[in-house]
């Protein structure tokens, strides 16, 4: 199990709502949150080790947001 951390463009309930069946239904993808409260808008993710974060910033970006990974 991994924590991944993004900087997002997911800037409030409607957007979340946007991405939410994309993120839900990657089979990787075990928890995930956005701080709307963070000027970065950080996305943080809990999952399996067979994800990457380019794999994660596809997803995002195939539900039309900008998910950009932060930290190590």
């Amino acid at each position: 199990m991994q924590t991944l951390k993004f900087k997002t463009n997911i800037n409030c309930g409607g957007c979340v709502r946007g991405v939410t069946p994309s993120l839900n239904d990657n089979e990787h993808i075990r928890d995930w949150k956005v701080d709307l409260e963070s000027e970065d808008r950080i996305l943080t993710v809990e999952a399996d080790d067979e994800i990457t974060a380019h794999e994660v910033s596809a997803v995002v970006a195939d539900a039309g947001f900008n998910a950009q990974p932060i930290g190590s």
